[in-house]
């Protein structure tokens, strides 16, 4: 265990990443917290539909995530190792890399949609939705090059600059939301359809800035030095970051389902989750942050062959996630009612999300755990282990044991969550082990173990 001095050395170096990595993040989620709160006093409807839309989308937003995340993972340790001519090659062929899976993420959303009546959502949700589902579909790919150009600015330490460019799009997209969901001058009164246009403009505008700020300034003149495309680094970067976009889908999908298994409950059920899921998606950002920068932290450090800081940075990092979610927990569990209270004025809805708050954040305690160690994982370029176990967690134990909990134990919504739980309670001391076992001097000094 590394002296406790070593790992307090580590924490500034980690919130220095990780404060702007969240901000990014957070701002991200705040177009589809924005949709939800600008939204809410339409009544239950288009609230619902927002809950079933980004339960769908963000499985999809995941698998991009998780998919180009190894980008940081090579800037990080060739900016580690100073080999900073490599980096332009590797932007270049991680926009190549974005396009393409931001392409197939839209498609497939929009091949989705067919399913959703037979999957027992309620009908008069889905009447009133396909506009916003098309326009949360074609987000994807702004997003994904956007993506692309954070991770690389979050790797060279840069990281306010993909900060900036998210709350670019978030700046435009709660004005643009209130002109087209209400209708202001000449623009027509939309709605729901109206938050999807919105959210889509925003998250382009953003990516716009990004590419000419890239073109243009000075800063970036050494990452834009011409680079010829490398089908083999694409598919390389590709195979890397497949496992952790694996590891995102059984996560958020499994969320997804359990969004579905709600759904069955009725429409207030439903929007009542959606109020849940948005607040402790905001609180959740704290560690996704914290797994960004400790990957890209343990990647510069193996890049720079000082193998002594791993296990400072991973202890740091589990410390500053666990801390940061048991507090979150104790707040929803307390004030859940008075928090639902400030997105909805639906009194039914803020029962149902009262009760699922505290279970809810209790389920990220536990899954804050599975983040921290999953990012120092994935500094080592270890990811299949958490992709695997992540797949048996969510799916072969959490989801059926929360439907046990919720229909015939007679837990309602709350019963979903809880089996998460328990779930991810056993995932997290794995991939501790996994750690420990992989940072082993034996195994950091094997050929195999190195970082490309």
């Amino acid at each position: 265990m590394p002296k406790l001095s070593h790992i307090r050395r580590e924490v500034p170096a980690i919130l220095a990443l990780a404060i702007p990595i969240v901000a990014g993040l957070g701002a991200s989620t705040l177009l589809g917290v924005t949709d939800a709160v600008m939204l809410a006093p339409l009544g239950p409807l288009p609230l619902a539909a927002v809950g079933i839309t980004n339960a769908v989308a963000i499985v999809l937003f995941a698998a991009v995530y998780g998919l180009l995340s190894a980008m940081s993972v090579r800037v990080g340790a060739a900016h580690g190792a100073r080999q900073g001519r490599r980096i332009p090659a590797l932007l270049r062929n991680g926009l190549a890399l974005g396009a393409i899976v931001g392409t197939l993420g839209t498609v497939v959303m929009l091949a989705a949609w067919p399913l959703l009546p037979w999957l027992g959502q309620p009908r008069e949700v889905l009447a009133i939705m396909f506009p916003y589902w098309v326009a949360i579909a074609a987000l994807m790919l702004p997003f994904s090059l956007l993506l692309v150009f954070k991770a690389t600015f979050e790797a060279v330490d840069r990281p306010w600059l993909g900060t900036g460019f998210a709350f670019l799009a978030v700046g435009v997209n709660v004005p643009l939301n209130y002109a087209l969901i209400w209708g202001l001058g000449p623009l027509p009164q939309l709605g729901l359809t109206g938050a999807g246009i919105a959210s889509l403009v925003a998250e382009t505008l953003a990516l716009g800035a990004a590419w000419c700020f890239w073109l243009r300034a000075r800063s970036m003149r050494r990452l834009r030095v011409r680079a010829s495309l490398s089908t083999a680094e694409i598919a390389s970067v590709a195979r890397e970051g497949a496992p952790l976009g694996l590891m995102y889908v059984a996560e958020t999908g499994a969320m997804a389902v359990a969004t579905l298994m709600i759904g069955t409950f009725g429409a207030v059920a439903l929007a009542g989750n959606q109020v849940a899921m948005s607040v402790g998606g905001l609180l959740y950002m704290v560690p996704l942050g914290v797994a960004g920068a400790v990957a890209i932290r343990v990647a510069q450090e193996r890049g720079a062959r000082n193998d002594a800081a791993l296990r400072p940075i991973a202890w740091a990092a589990l410390a500053l996630a666990t801390v940061w979610l048991a507090g979150a927990a104790a707040v929803l569990g307390l004030h859940g009612r008075t928090i639902a209270g400030w997105i909805t004025q639906e009194p039914d809805v803020i029962a149902v999300a009262a009760a699922l708050f505290f279970v809810f954040a209790c389920s990220q305690v536990m899954d804050g755990v599975q983040s921290a160690m999953t990012g120092a994982l994935r500094g080592l370029s270890d990811t299949a282990f958490p992709a695997w176990l992540s797949l048996l967690a969510y799916w072969a134990l959490g989801l059926p044991l929360g439907w046990a909990l919720a229909h015939p134990a007679g837990m309602g919504p709350a019963g979903v969550w809880t089996g998460f739980i328990v779930a991810l309670g056993l995932a997290g001391p794995l991939l501790v082990w996994r750690f420990l076992r992989q940072t082993t001097p034996t195994r950091l000094e094997a050929p195999t173990a190195e970082v490309v």
